[in-house]
């Protein structure tokens, strides 16, 4: 009781008070900020289980990042930046490219105006070693095809789906359409391994998960890394906050809290 903790849970956190297993918390370590505990969970054990589980990153490989400027991306170039000599490939509008390269992006590309595997072959002929495809549809062959031989693909969500506010059908039709898919044995004469990740279904494997946050609060602790946060709202303001994303506006995480009660603004002011 009284411990100031970060919680997993896999729906229901936009509200003041939740209810979650203990074994689903986890101490905030020394110096830092409540904010900083809530950008970290999902989107850095997200992250280090594609990079290091999945993907086995090793020094002297090559990683594309796609939407490389928000909150997995920020975690996912902190945790490659830990290995040494990592070409990281970074996809995100050209507004957020000095961001990324002074995160440590040795190529960032803008999406918009370039087709990025055409960019990464003329810098990398063979491709590179590990994809991290949060996109889904076309975007995942796109993905399979940049991959160097013994290379890996972690497929982690399907963006792709959403093209404005909402979901739209029709790009949900595409994406669907557009979908990869691929048989055991064509992956034999390929050299290569698909990966799908959902944090959302490991709630389960508690000791596997807690095991990842571990090794985060110590990579915190020896200030390897450190969350990204873009912007911070109160909950009446959860619209603009949606829009931040939706407008591909943010670097980093967007955060909601509670507002403050007026009598600890007095307390915080005195």
């Amino acid at each position: 009781v009284g411990d100031k903790v970060m919680v997993l849970a896999r729906s229901g956190l936009w509200q003041e008070v939740v209810n979650v297993p203990a074994n689903h918390t986890f101490p905030i370590p020394e110096g830092m900020s409540f904010e900083e505990a809530a950008a970290l969970l999902v989107n850095y054990i997200t992250a280090y289980m594609i990079l290091f589980d999945f993907g086995n990153l090793r020094p002297n490989q090559s990683v594309l990042i796609h939407m490389a400027a928000g909150g997995v991306g920020t975690a996912a170039i902190q945790l490659c930046k830990t290995v040494e000599n990592v070409t990281i490939f970074g996809t995100a509008s050209a507004s957020k490219h000095n961001f990324l390269k002074e995160s440590g992006v040795a190529h960032p590309i803008d999406y918009r105006t370039m087709d990025y595997a055409e960019e990464i072959r003329k810098i990398s002929p063979k491709g590179v070693d590990i994809v991290l495809d949060p996109l889904g549809g076309s975007d995942t062959s796109k993905a399979f095809n940049l991959l160097k031989p013994m290379g890996k693909l972690i497929t982690y969500g399907a963006a792709n789906l959403v093209t404005g506010q909402k979901r739209n059908l029709m790009a949900m039709a595409k994406t669907w359409w557009n979908q990869f898919s691929i048989t055991a044995l064509q992956l034999l004469s390929q050299n290569k391994a698909v990966c799908g990740y959902h944090l959302g279904y490991m709630h389960e494997e508690v000791e596997l998960v807690r095991s990842v946050v571990a090794k985060l609060v110590d990579l915190y602790s020896q200030g390897k890394i450190k969350p990204k946060i873009d912007s911070v709202w109160p909950f009446d303001q959860v619209a603009e906050a949606m829009r931040q994303m939706q407008e591909k506006k943010n670097i980093g995480k967007v955060i909601l809290v509670p507002e403050a009660p007026k009598e600890e603004s007095k307390k915080a002011e005195n």
